[in-house]
């Protein structure tokens, strides 16, 4: 008698049945929440529009604002989002983005309370796109969302010194010059300013979830101290990580000091090592970043220049404080259009 192999494993094949139908709810129920979420916030747009035209046309002073709330309120009891400062939040929205069309079809990708987040803590109209942007690729809550923006994300993101760009082949180049910040904060540490480079990688094993949010999406933790083993003897990479979209080994030497062009030799060797010993066949070169105290920007360009090596060098800081003289180097407006640009073709 020939055996059914459908049924051979009824609860195996019941168990994916069910997870297959859980999925669909899920996806279901998110893809109902982002439809509700997105007329909402073009509610407000709306409602922020007739706020702004109506105070313009007819001259109408704060009272009214106050006035209306407490009658929509009377109206809807029991609806949240409609108090008097909501309402002038919804009328600042409208007057800040009306004039950008780009801008304003951004609206609708990300909630209400991730609007006013960047609405009161970014000035900047391409800053804003920026974390609009990330907000909708990698699903940022509005906790982690501000905590990128006091970071100073998008500040780190245009200085970053790489040689991506002359060593990496087009089609991955940009997502892994978005994968590099210029200055990682560590402020999660409970690290004195004086600390050794076991004591740094330590803390951060400790914080590993912490450090991998730092780091940015995609990032997967693979080791420490990894070993590589070269005619019997023994190498040692600091971290060890793997990067979902580029499908990348990422290398991370840390220092507790400044930059110095030897690190870069080193980290070449590393690379090397990796993609004739360690990397998988379907996946891409590796990359190294070398994370260091401080750095002479200059001595960083001019040891990267030679290498055909993936690499990146950036800075770490115990504090969410930008550096002065980092603000002082922003690129000018052109470049940073370019860099936004090539993050936008990455995102959407």
């Amino acid at each position: 008698m020939l055996k059914n192999n459908n049924m051979e494993t009824p609860q195996y094949d019941y168990a994916h049945f069910l997870g297959d139908i859980k999925t669909k709810i899920r996806q279901a129920q998110y893809e109902a929440m982002k439809s509700v979420n997105s007329r909402l916030v073009w509610l407000y747009w709306e409602i922020g529009q007739s706020i702004t035209e109506k105070r313009q046309q007819a001259g109408w002073g704060r009272s009214v604002v106050e006035t209306l709330a407490k009658d929509i309120q009377a109206e809807f009891p029991g609806m949240r989002g409609f108090s008097s400062r909501n309402l002038w939040l919804m009328a600042e929205f409208y007057i800040e983005y009306q004039a950008d069309t780009f801008l304003q079809s951004l609206i609708a990708e990300i909630g209400w309370t991730h609007h006013t987040i960047i609405l009161s803590k970014c000035k900047d109209n391409q800053e804003r796109q920026f974390y609009i942007l990330a907000s909708k690729k990698y699903g940022w809550t509005a906790r982690v969302l501000n905590h990128q923006i006091e970071n100073k994300s998008y500040e780190k993101y245009l200085l970053n010194q790489t040689n991506f760009d002359d060593v990496l082949p087009e089609q991955y180049r940009n997502q892994a010059v978005l994968a590099l910040k210029d200055q990682y904060t560590f402020d999660f540490l409970e690290l004195a300013d004086e600390h050794t480079e076991h004591e740094l990688e330590q803390a951060l094993l400790q914080n590993i979830r912490k450090f991998l949010l730092e780091m940015g999406a995609d990032f997967c933790f693979v080791g420490n101290q990894y070993r590589l083993e070269i005619e019997q003897e023994d190498y040692y990479i600091d971290l060890l990580l793997f990067h979902r979209h580029l499908k990348s080994l990422i290398a991370i030497e840390l220092k507790i000091g400044s930059f110095k062009p030897e690190y870069k030799g080193k980290m070449e060797f590393y690379l090397n090592v990796l993609n004739d010993t360690v990397k998988l066949s379907h996946e891409n070169d590796a990359i190294g970043i070398i994370i260091c105290k401080e750095k002479n920007r200059t001595v960083v360009e001019y040891s990267l220049k030679s290498s055909k090596h993936p690499i990146g060098v950036a800075t770490y800081s115990l504090s969410s404080i930008l550096p002065e003289n980092l603000r002082n180097m922003l690129p000018d407006s052109a470049t940073i259009a370019h860099k936004i640009d090539l993050f936008m073709a990455n995102l959407l």
